[in-house]
């Protein structure tokens, strides 16, 4: 091993540890009986001015996206018979109607949702709070963020992984208590992580849970998994990725991170395929209903050619082999599995399908695509 290789894989000992300790714990878990069922969902890092491009790119960006996303998810469905669902997390910081309109298209479409991603930096409570709420204002123009007792309900990725202050020098973000503002502002759950090797990363993977204390810094590092029977919180509910240290296959000696990401220099595989499923990301006590959680950066031109060409496709195809396996599968956006998440804590059973809009009803514009 490089001393390269081994900075990057033992420098991230804190989550190492934790992964280990996840795998044994599920090694001792029995394995669910009857009815499989993979719940997928693609959390993208949406940013149509990734690498400080014109606007014109951005554009030309969005445009391949709009026209480009139907024509391969057209092609697959799920065991409901619908199309793969992209959860694009939009950055308020990078707001221009011209670039959200063409993704509410594809909401009214139901090809996916949108979600609220931004990227700050040494910011107050206040100032963020004002950022937050200048995001869900021109987000639900587009009639993309749905809306709960009146108020927005959405998700959240944190720009630069620095959840709750999370970085070690306390860049790109400034706020130590975030977790408990974004709550106080309607943020029903993040999926920011996996982060790994980032030093964001927290020890804590492969799971679903409450921050135990989300007034501190890193407060997303100290869990209270959820289970079959878990109370809702008023906090903010974090939903992981798969992350693993994987093989690289027979030929290459050390191992790999596998942190969930997908883009230009790690397009999807079978083999990736078999370790996102391995980890088992899944609500205690609803061992059938697995969760794999995906991210990437899909507007930049390179990762789009990954996300909308054949190594997408093959991904789609790979998952269909699952279904022949014996998986139901279930394409499904991050707001319909926080609510097949938010089920399973009350006990429900079955198919996860009848739960996508069980605690967050859709937004307005999903709500016009035809029957």
């Amino acid at each position: 091993m490089t001393k390269a290789a081994a900075e990057r894989v033992f420098g991230a000992a804190p989550w190492v540890v934790g992964w280990l300790a996840d795998r044994a714990r599920k090694a001792l878990a029995p394995r669910p009986d009857g009815e499989r069922h993979l719940l997928f969902a693609i959390c993208d890092h949406f940013e149509p001015l990734h690498g400080k491009v014109s606007s014109d790119v951005g554009l030309a960006r969005v445009r391949a996206w709009r026209e480009g996303y139907p024509v391969l998810a057209s092609a697959f469905r799920d065991a409901c018979g619908r199309p793969p669902r992209h959860t694009f997390f939009f950055p308020g910081e990078e707001y221009d109607p011209a670039f959200v309109e063409p993704l509410g298209e594809l909401v009214e479409r139901g090809f996916g949702e949108v979600e609220v991603h931004l990227h700050h930096d040494g910011d107050t409570r206040e100032t963020l709070r004002a950022k937050l709420n200048e995001t869900l204002d021109a987000l639900a123009r587009h009639g993309v963020v749905p809306r709960r007792d009146g108020l927005p309900a959405w998700s959240f990725i944190h720009g630069n992984w620095a959840l709750a202050n999370g970085r070690p020098d306390g860049r790109w973000c400034g706020v130590d208590d975030e977790l408990a503002l974004l709550h106080e502002l309607g943020c029903y759950a993040d999926f920011t992580f996996p982060s790994a090797p980032d030093p964001c990363q927290p020890a804590v993977v492969n799971a679903v849970y409450y921050p135990r204390d989300d007034t501190q810094r890193r407060a997303y590092g100290r869990a209270d998994r959820v289970r079959v029977g878990s109370p809702v919180r008023d906090r903010v509910l974090l939903v992981q990725g798969p992350v693993a240290v994987a093989s690289r296959g027979m030929r290459r000696r050390w191992p790999r991170i596998e942190a969930a990401a997908l883009h230009a220099g790690d397009p999807p595989s079978s083999r990736r395929l078999a370790s996102w499923v391995a980890q088992w990301v899944h609500v205690k006590g609803r061992p059938e209903w697995t969760l794999v959680k995906l991210h990437s950066h899909g507007a930049p031109e390179k990762n789009a050619r990954v996300m909308l060409g054949p190594a997408m496709a093959g991904l789609h195809e790979g998952l269909a082999e699952l279904a022949l396996a014996g998986w139901n599968l279930h394409y499904v956006t991050a707001r319909e599995m926080y609510n097949v998440v938010r089920a399973a804590m009350a006990g429900r059973d079955g198919s996860p399908s009848a739960y996508l809009d069980y605690a967050v009803p859709p937004p307005e514009r999903a709500t016009l695509r035809p029957s």
